[in-house]
């Protein structure tokens, strides 16, 4: 009888995929003893629909060169792939069903913890998968369900402050991979 595979998923829209993400898939990894992360970017993500965003297939394209190199991570293209409004639930059927003998958890930050009573299907999720939570600054990481916590270095990063500093020229060395400093510039986006 073979081991059950112990599957970290972190989602999301990685527009653009940076360190910190790196840094909190590592750590869960590490933390945990997961055989693999998964970097699942999803289609059209519920609460983050703005215009001017990279398209799915360039966010895919983004994660894909962020974490190339390291042999425990991999990107997960179902979200992507089916396309639409992502719905963790609904994707966590999908996964679960494909792959029987793997055991998921999905990483959130602690930002996430707060707000998870409004995800769609919160009730069934919570049967489905265990949820990792990590601290984000400025967070209670509190909220009504059960989450897992994971003490790792914090970094108070985010997608929307590099899309600003990438529209007003700034530099973002060392915060993004470069692999993917040099898609986003190829591909001209966010406004540079």
């Amino acid at each position: 009888m073979s081991e059950r595979r112990k599957v970290g998923i972190l989602g999301g829209t990685f527009n653009p995929p940076h360190v910190g993400h790196l840094m909190i898939a590592e750590g869960v990894r590490d933390a945990e003893d997961l055989d693999e992360i998964r970097f699942m970017p999803n289609a059209i993500p519920p609460h983050k629909i703005k215009e001017g965003d990279a398209e799915p297939w360039q966010r895919l394209e983004m994660t894909k060169l962020a974490i190339r190199g390291n042999p425990d991570f991999t990107v997960e293209s179902i979200e992507v792939e089916s396309g639409g409004v992502s719905y963790t639930s609904r994707t966590l059927d999908l996964l679960r069903e494909r792959e029987s003998g793997s055991d998921f958890s999905f990483i959130i930050g602690g930002d996430s913890i707060e707000h998870l009573h409004t995800w769609y299907d919160i009730d069934s999720l919570m049967d489905k998968v265990q949820f990792i939570g990590v601290p984000r600054p400025g967070s209670s990481a509190s909220g009504r369900y059960p989450v897992r916590m994971v003490g790792i270095p914090q970094i108070d990063l985010s997608s929307t402050l590099l899309r600003e500093k990438l529209k007003a020229g700034r530099s973002v060395k060392y915060l993004i991979p470069d692999p993917v400093i040099r898609f986003i510039r190829e591909e001209g986006l966010y406004g540079i």
